[in-house]
């Protein structure tokens, strides 16, 4: 069967299934393995190199003069990542991002970010995926070791504390900790700052 190219991203944005036996999941293959490769590249130079910005912004295609990352940094699909202004990602963070991941205005992150928009079918786990969008809004701030799993939304403003393993969407202005995490307290909206 012949497969029209960007295939298999439409069915990821659709949640899956994929099938990584069938011919249209090597254009999704050759992104993995362009994205390896320059995030390789990336972390082989020293920090203040203006290559390792060139391998960065190669990877994403877009220049990064508003986003700053850290390396090292690993993401799996460039491709699939959207970034708004002003965005920061701190060391160590690790992005699986076939599903997709957006990171609006504002965003930081502390060290050791993990963000999952890929999931293994229980039954199919070597060969069948799913998949969900991870959406990260406004202003919200990701503390040190933080886990994200496929499908969540972080709200505005949200913060989510260190070593949280995050699984349902995070409302605006929520503080959510824990395994999984949960709401500790809202902030007051009239005291955000930008």
């Amino acid at each position: 069967m012949e497969y029209e190219k960007g295939y298999v991203y439409e069915l990821m944005d659709r949640g899956g299934p994929t099938d990584n036996r069938e011919p249209y999941f090597k254009e999704a293959v050759d992104e993995m393995m362009r994205s390896r490769v320059l995030c390789a590249k990336a972390n082989a130079v020293m920090p203040d190199d203006p290559a390792c910005v060139d391998f960065l912004e190669e990877l994403f295609g877009r220049k990064l003069d508003d986003v700053r990352i850290l390396t090292p940094f690993i993401c799996d699909f460039g491709n699939r990542v959207k970034f708004g202004a002003g965005v920061f990602i701190n060391h160590s963070a690790i992005l699986s991002a076939s599903g997709g991941i957006e990171f609006e205005d504002g965003v930081m992150t502390a060290p050791g970010l993990r963000i999952a928009t890929i999931n293994h079918d229980v039954n199919n786990r070597h060969t069948i995926y799913t998949y969900g969008k991870v959406h990260i809004k406004k202003n919200a701030w990701l503390g040190m070791n933080v886990t994200i799993c496929p499908g969540v939304t972080i709200g505005e403003y949200a913060v989510v504390a260190a070593g949280a393993v995050v699984t349902k969407d995070v409302p605006d202005h929520a503080v959510v900790g824990g395994v999984p995490a949960k709401v500790i307290r809202y902030l007051n909206p009239t005291e955000q700052r930008e």
